[in-house]
């Protein structure tokens, strides 16, 4: 696959990698559902409520798969299991078991552009082989440093020049306001420019593949790539929507900080992801069981967005997003079965 070869040779494959991490960091989110998945490089990765199953294609044209169990947190803690805390910690789950899943695409994109075989997870990986551990902390920690200055510091600096020179946009409401607009416009730039990058866009289709799938098990009809062309790419669970109910209750939370000194505010806001993150997640959880106009208007400005997220996909791609879930849904014992292709 040519996308393979570009994946192939240092500087570029890192670089691709940490927009692919950068992204995920953004964008993922994890939902108490049935099903859900995340695209990865090649591939899809779908989880049911106690399992989850990662499926790759390979160059030479064959599928890998990867799949587990996993425990519930409520489960091993009755204390996650209450608001706020339940959600920060599903979402905390959602967003390893991403990490995970990416790893695992790359190494196999990696090991497909090379002649060596496969090496153990937790080994380094020689020239064309896997991505080794450190390489992908490096990435991670990369991701979460431009998260802070792009999302964090960026639109607290703006605010804060703009609150120089008009003494009005100090007010906290109007500051906050300034603040989380910037936000915003710095992430749907972010998105719209990273749409352009060939290995990314591929990423946007897988994405697109996973939401057609899942509309098709939703609909209780046989995962079949047929059933699932029927479907469209944007869903409303999808964690673009999630993230938008974020960046707008920010601007509310952000509103109440007493701080005026410029640290402080930088500090607090970091401090306070966590809290946001599980208050959002309460929010969306509430919507979608009232099943109410709150839904519908929580979830749009997400689907907007979903335009550029998702993409078409391929019939082959479909097949990677079906085989990930159905060896998902059987590992679950959810009553998976093989699927039609």
């Amino acid at each position: 696959m040519e996308s393979n070869q570009r994946m192939r040779g240092g500087g570029v494959s890192n670089l691709r990698l940490f927009f692919a991490n950068f992204t995920l960091f953004l964008v993922k989110a994890g939902e108490e559902v049935l099903v859900g998945g995340q695209a990865v490089f090649e591939g899809v990765m779908m989880r049911a409520p106690k399992s989850y199953s990662v499926a790759v294609r390979r160059s030479d044209g064959s599928i890998v798969v990867k799949k587990d169990t996993l425990d519930p947190p409520s489960e091993r803690n009755k204390i996650w299991g209450y608001p706020i805390l339940r959600g920060i910690v599903t979402l905390g789950q959602a967003f390893t078991l991403g990490m995970k899943a990416l790893k695992f695409s790359t190494d196999q994109v990696l090991i497909s552009g090379s002649e060596e075989p496969p090496v153990p997870e937790n080994r380094q990986r020689s020239s064309g082989g896997e991505l080794s551990n450190w390489a992908m902390a490096v990435n991670l920690v990369l991701a979460v440093v431009g998260f802070v200055l792009l999302f964090k510091l960026f639109p607290l600096l703006v605010a804060s020049s703009l609150g120089a020179h008009f003494p009005l946009l100090n007010k906290p409401v109007l500051f906050s306001f300034v603040d989380g607009t910037t936000r915003l416009a710095v992430f749907l730039l972010y998105i719209l420019a990273i749409s352009f990058i060939k290995d990314i866009r591929r990423i946007f289709q897988y994405h697109g593949a996973e939401h057609k799938v899942v509309f098709n098990h939703e609909a209780r009809e046989p995962l079949s790539i047929a059933n699932a062309q029927k479907y469209p790419t944007l869903h409303p669970r999808c964690g673009t929507s999630f993230l938008m109910v974020v960046m707008l209750l920010s601007i509310f939370v952000y509103a109440f900080i007493p701080f005026q000194a410029f640290s402080s505010k930088l500090l607090s806001r970091i401090v306070l992801i966590p809290l946001i993150a599980g208050l959002a997640y309460e929010i969306i959880r509430y919507a979608a069981r009232k099943r109410t106009w709150l839904l519908s208007w929580l979830t749009r400005p997400g689907l907007w967005l979903q335009l550029i997220t998702t993409q078409e996909p391929s019939d082959d791609q479909l097949e990677i997003a079906i085989r990930a879930l159905d060896e998902a849904l059987i590992l679950d014992n959810a009553g998976g079965r093989l699927a039609v292709i």
